[in-house]
């Protein structure tokens, strides 16, 4: 019987900081009863008083990410081929870098499958008892049928490994020996789509480095945005989005840590579609592509990652897991958690450790908190706001961690200002190419000036007058003067150029 994971039910006042002090819960609550709250709590509740910021990784390379001879036949893998490090220590770095889940991505090739069964998952058996503090995820870079990359993660349990062979064996695009160009096919990805769609627990897949392959801005590659809407209509919790911030982020460092002057971040090595802070176009354009799907209604969510294949001291063009990107889910710290809230978009991506918490909470005006809990008049991260008329002011509430203590680099980054983005949500699209979003602007800049900062944290509310529409709010935030992402140019020194992006908070309106 197919397993669904349960909707999630919004955060209440008192747990939507339960990991801080009962002075930052007070003004969450904005005055609300606590006891009456306590009272309330039903088991799942209870369960988010466990629930904090969980820095993690779901694309980094091992060295079973293998070359290949191909003087035989069928070509013979080769260990270390392609990126180099074992797994075990991948995740003893990402333990070092501050991460609490990760997961191994290797990429295909020929009978590929057996790789990744035979000898690449032992290894990470291994890896999870040497390494227990970080959760570590199984999975692969999936060779995506007619489209570039994507993670496939795979749910934790006894049968992972067969879970993945099965996957892997029957749609990876490049397993197949001799070529079977007849699967590099959108058809087959939608097949592929459908059949995990049956399984008892759901994979994850994740677009990689969506816009890597683009010729110019809006020139899409590999990945389209007709794509992205097919997979999400086809398997929605299951393709639920696309890496914001890409990996190969050192590219342009040298061993010696001086600048490479032809380095690309992102490897985005064509001039007319680089990144743009250190993110790709398709989430860095407001009105953009992201925002086109967030229109929709979707629930399309963004991620970061380290695509770790060679570290920049080693000669390659990578961080290790966690030096620079991280992906944040709020959750517990246990697999099906993780992978859960994930699923549910409770996610914010940062790089160079600019923050390392990012609460949001949405409430509508005009009702006590407690009644608005009740009502679903309140919301954070990924969930959504329902409106309780016609229109309605809503209060936009912010706590951002922003650490003292030092980065990978030895830097102690400000966040300089932090954009409010909105916009509104008018259905599906009749052309599936559409890549933009007219209505969404960022609608306040906060500095310093707008709001209150007490030590590590920064506190802003802001009030949305008069919302009528289904709409959504997503915050970005930056160290720079940019007002915009600017494009990134070759040999860009990426800790000089940090940004964060919380995922949305989606409106209903009660029209």
């Amino acid at each position: 019987m197919k397993t669904r994971f349960k909707k999630a039910i919004p955060f209440i006042a008192t747990t939507v900081l339960a990991t801080t002090a009962l002075t930052t819960q007070t003004l969450f609550n904005e005055g609300g009863n606590q006891k009456a709250d306590a009272q309330l709590l039903s088991k799942e509740e209870v369960k988010k008083n466990g629930a904090s910021w969980l820095a993690g990784d779901h694309h980094v390379h091992s060295e079973w990410s293998v070359g290949w001879d191909n003087s035989t036949n069928p070509p013979t893998p080769i260990r270390g081929g392609d990126a180099i490090y074992p797994i075990s220590k991948n995740a003893e770095n990402g333990k070092k870098y501050g991460l609490d889940w990760m997961m191994t991505t290797d990429h295909g090739g020929p009978n590929h499958s057996k790789v990744n069964l035979e000898q690449a998952y032992p290894e990470l058996l291994k890896s999870r008892a040497a390494v227990p503090e970080v959760l570590q995820f199984y999975g692969m870079e999936f060779d995506t049928p007619a489209a570039d990359h994507s993670t496939l993660m795979i749910p934790k349990g006894e049968n992972e490994s067969q879970v993945l062979y099965d996957i892997e064996s029957k749609f990876n695009k490049r397993d197949p020996f001799p070529n079977d160009g007849s699967r590099d096919t959108e058809a087959t990805m939608i097949e592929a789509l459908n059949y995990m769609k049956q399984m008892d627990e759901l994979p994850i897949s994740i677009a990689h480095h969506p816009s890597r392959s683009a010729t110019g801005i809006g020139k899409w590659g590999q990945d389209t945005p007709q794509e992205f809407r097919n997979w999400n209509d086809t398997a929605p919790d299951i393709s639920i989005g696309m890496e914001g911030a890409p990996g190969h982020q050192a590219a342009a460092i040298n061993r010696d840590g001086s600048l490479n002057p032809k380095g690309s971040r992102g490897s985005y090595g064509n001039a007319n579609a680089p990144t743009m802070g250190g993110y790709d176009q398709m989430t860095a354009i407001v009105g953009g592509l992201w925002d086109s799907m967030l229109g929709e209604g979707r629930h399309w969510w963004i991620t970061a990652t380290s695509d770790s294949h060679v570290n920049w001291r080693d000669g390659g063009s990578d961080f290790w897991p966690g030096e620079y990107s991280k992906t944040y889910v709020k959750a517990e710290k246990n697999y099906k958690d993780v992978m859960e809230n994930l699923r549910k978009g409770k996610v914010f991506v940062t790089t160079g450790d600019l923050i390392s918490e990012l609460d949001v909470k949405l409430q509508a005006g005009g009702k006590s908190p407690l009644h608005a809990e009740a009502k679903g008049n309140t919301a954070t991260i990924g969930e959504t706001l329902t409106l309780p008329g016609k229109k309605s002011d809503v209060t936009v509430t912010i706590r951002i961690k922003d650490p003292n203590a030092a980065n990978a680099n030895g830097d102690k980054p400000n966040v300089k200002r932090v954009d409010l983005i909105m916009g509104e949500v008018n259905g599906k699209v009749e052309d599936r190419s559409t890549a933009s979003n007219p209505t969404t602007k960022v609608v306040k800049r906060f500095t310093e000036n707008d709001w209150k900062q007490d030590g590590e944290y920064i506190t802003i509310t802001y009030t949305l007058k008069d919302v009528d529409k289904d709409s959504y709010i997503r915050l970005r935030g930056t160290n720079t003067d940019q007002l915009e992402p600017a494009q990134d140019p070759k040999g860009e020194n990426p800790w000089n150029d940090l940004w964060f992006y919380s995922n949305p908070i989606f409106m209903k309106s009660d029209k």
